[in-house]
């Protein structure tokens, strides 16, 4: 087994995010979780997956991240529409779904990292043998919930519950949104969901109302560090999971990581609203 060492790993599918009408931007984990890597004081990189035709869409951000963002090869890449009603609610509909994340894909990307953050855009990124290999190499893993929920399927966005339970297995961490928590437990999140899904942690987030953090059969809300308004919170989820990866890597304890990535998304948040961003 490969010795390896203390930071985290994102790991997923880069996107070609069209946002309400606008020209084509890029989309996915990767787009967004540099910024808690730059952030952080433990090693730290990103590897993802991309068509080679669709590369130059992110030159800007390889440019940025230089050798923390490694991009493989890939025969397609995700694609999403993502239409705003206002700032906190959007209409979704999936573009292109994008490679799959197996065994060959993971000798590729070859992570090094104690914990590794994977990202699925669909429920198909990332099978439950690639997260039982990952955990086989000694990895902790943190799992994006929206991979649980979101249906492989080309059209308006299709979120249900008919994920396999194989796909909890050898988590670490589990994020869900509001949203999506309320689908896997298929009415209201509480202990005895966590309890059945049995993940050792499990965050629950509620935006700007904070995170309800579910560890050892017990459960604490923890309030965002502010709220934000009026303007748009794309890769907010994102940022926030890499943050608590990385913290998490660095020995620090579940609420005080919780609480350092929830400072962290605010920050950039409320630097969108000073750059005018979108919203």
């Amino acid at each position: 087994m490969r010795q390896l060492i203390s930071g985290a790993t994102v790991m997923g599918n880069l996107a070609i995010d069209v946002i309400d009408g606008a020209p084509p931007s890029p989309g996915g984990c990767a787009s967004f979780a540099g910024v808690a890597l730059e952030a952080a004081n433990v090693p730290g990189r990103i590897v993802a997956m991309a068509a080679q035709h669709d590369h130059a869409l992110f030159d800007g951000l390889q440019d940025h991240l230089g050798s923390m963002l490694r991009i493989l090869p890939a025969d397609r890449t995700s694609s999403f529409r993502l239409d705003y009603v206002d700032v906190d609610h959007r209409r979704m509909s999936v573009e292109a779904i994008g490679p799959v994340w197996g065994a060959a894909e993971v000798d590729a990307a070859d992570p090094d990292t104690t914990w590794l953050h994977l990202a699925p855009l669909l429920r198909t990124d990332f099978p439950a043998a690639t997260l039982a290999l990952l955990a086989e190499r000694g990895h902790r893993i943190v799992y994006d919930g929206q991979g649980l929920v979101r249906a492989d399927r080309v059209g308006p966005l299709v979120v249900d519950r008919h994920f396999s339970p194989e796909l909890l297995r050898h988590l670490t961490v589990l994020k869900l949104a509001e949203d999506e928590a309320v689908i896997v437990a298929d009415g209201v999140f509480d202990a005895s969901t966590a309890a059945r899904l049995n993940v050792p942690e499990i965050l629950v987030t509620f935006g700007s109302e904070g995170c309800d953090l579910y560890t050892d059969g017990s459960v604490v809300r923890i309030p965002a560090a502010w709220r934000v308004e009026g303007v748009q919170t794309t890769g907010a989820g994102d940022m926030f999971t890499a943050c608590y990866a990385l913290n998490r890597s660095a020995g620090i304890a579940p609420a005080q990581a919780v609480q350092q990535a929830s400072e962290l998304v605010a920050r950039e948040i409320e630097l969108r609203v000073r750059i005018g961003f979108p919203g």
